[in-house]
C-alpha cells in the first residue's frame, strides 16, 4: 500500500511540474507571439533518456548554465537543452522560457529550430534541429581531437554574412527589435549541413515600442564583447549586438581568442585592442595577426584587398561611440559582398 501511495504521489508531482511549466509557458507565448508562433512537439523524460544514452557524459556538444547534447529521437539527428542547475533558479526558468519563447517566433535558416520541449522536467527540457558539428568556437580554437576541416577564408565570410543576416533579422524583422546580447563564437553552431545557427536566446530581449534602449539591472554577456556603454549603464541597444559581432570578426581574423588578444595588445604597448588592430593596418603587417589557415589555399598578398576590407569593418563595428558604429544590415550587406568575392 505504501508504494502505491508514494506512486500516486509522484505521478502527482508529475503532473503538478507539467501543468506549471505549461501555464507559464503558455503565458509567455500568448504575451509575445501576437496569435503567430512556430508550433513545437510534446516529448517524454523516457524518449529523451534514449535519445542522448541517458544523457551520457560525451554527448555534450557545450556547457553553460545548461548542457546540449547531441541526440537522435524519431530517426533523425537532434540537439537537447537540459538545464542541470537549482530547480527553483528563477533565472534558469527565465532563460529556459526565452528559449521557447523566441525561437517559436522565427523561420530563419540560421536559427537553430526549436522542434519541441519537454514540460515534464523541472525546468522545460527542449528538443532543437541537430548541431552534432559543434560550435564555433570548438572550429576556431579546439581543433585538436576533432575532425573539423580547416576554415578558409571563403568559409568565415560565409559564417559572418550568415550570422550578419540573422542578428540584423532579429533588429528590424520581427514586429519589435530583439537584442540579442550574448553574440559569441559559444553561441554559433552548426548543423548537418554546415549552415551557421544563431543559438542561446536566454538574455535576448524586446526594445519595446517608443523606447531606443532595454533597461536592465545587470550587465549578461561574455567578457572581451560587451560594448563599453553597455558595461557603464547596464542599458543596450541594437549597437550593443554590433560591437559584440565585431569582436566575433575579429576573432574569425585572428584565430585567436578575445582574451588572449587583449593580452597581447597590451604587451605590445597599446591600451585599447582595437588600437593594436589599428597599429597594423596602418604598417601593413595584417598578415602578423592573420589566422595562418585562411593562407592556406592562397598567399597573403593575394588575399590581402579582400582582408582589409575585413579589419576596417571589424574597426567600425567595434568603435567606442556606438553611433559610429554601422547597422546590422549595413554589415550584413557588406559581408555578402566579400563572401562573393571569395566564393
Amino acid at each position: 500500500m505504501s508504494s502505491l501511495w508514494r506512486r500516486s504521489n509522484q505521478k502527482k508531482k508529475g503532473n503538478t511540474i507539467f501543468l506549471r511549466n505549461g501555464a507559464v509557458l503558455l503565458e509567455k507565448l500568448i504575451a509575445s507571439c501576437e496569435g503567430k508562433r512556430n508550433p513545437i512537439r510534446s516529448f517524454s523524460v523516457e524518449e529523451l533518456k534514449i535519445a542522448t544514452n541517458n544523457f551520457a557524459e560525451p554527448q555534450v556538444i557545450k556547457y553553460e548554465d545548461y548542457k546540449l547534447y547531441k541526440g537522435f529521437l524519431q530517426n533523425r539527428p537532434v540537439s537537447i537543452m537540459y538545464w542541470y542547475g537549482k530547480k527553483d533558479s528563477q533565472w534558469e526558468k527565465y532563460c529556459c522560457y526565452n528559449n521557447i519563447v523566441f525561437p517559436t517566433q522565427m523561420s530563419h535558416k540560421n536559427v537553430l529550430k526549436l522542434i519541441g520541449c519537454c514540460l515534464d522536467t523541472e525546468i522545460p527540457t527542449l528538443v532543437f534541429e541537430s548541431a552534432e558539428n559543434g560550435t564555433l568556437h570548438d572550429r576556431i580554437h579546439c581543433r585538436d581531437g576533432h575532425d573539423f576541416e580547416p576554415l578558409l577564408l571563403v568559409h568565415r565570410f560565409k559564417i559572418a554574412m550568415e550570422i550578419a543576416n540573422v542578428v540584423a533579422y532579429l533588429h528590424i524583422g520581427l514586429s519589435k527589435p530583439i537584442v540579442f546580447r550574448i553574440i559569441n563564437p559559444s553561441n554559433i553552431l552548426f548543423g548537418e549541413e554546415n549552415v551557421a545557427k544563431l543559438f542561446d536566446f536566454s538574455c535576448s530581449e524586446y526594445i519595446q515600442e517608443g523606447e531606443t534602449h532595454i533597461k536592465t539591472d545587470f550587465v549578461a554577456g561574455t567578457f572581451g564583447f560587451l560594448a563599453p556603454e553597455y558595461m557603464n549603464t547596464c542599458d543596450c541597444n541594437e549597437k550593443c549586438d554590433v560591437y559584440s559581432f565585431g569582436r566575433l570578426l575579429l576573432e574569425l581574423l585572428t584565430g585567436k581568442r578575445i582574451q588572449s588578444l587583449g593580452k597581447i595588445a597590451i604587451d605590445a604597448g597599446c591600451d585599447l585592442l582595437m588600437d593594436y588592430v589599428k597599429k597594423h593596418v596602418e604598417n601593413d603587417t595584417l598578415y602578423e595577426i592573420t589566422d595562418p589557415i585562411i593562407a592556406q589555399d592562397s598567399s597573403y598578398y593575394e588575399i590581402k584587398e579582400r582582408l582589409l576590407p575585413f579589419v576596417l569593418l571589424i574597426i567600425e563595428c567595434t568603435s567606442q561611440s556606438p553611433e559610429e558604429r554601422p547597422t546590422m544590415m549595413s554589415v550584413a550587406k557588406r559581408l555578402r559582398q566579400l563572401y562573393l568575392s571569395v566564393a
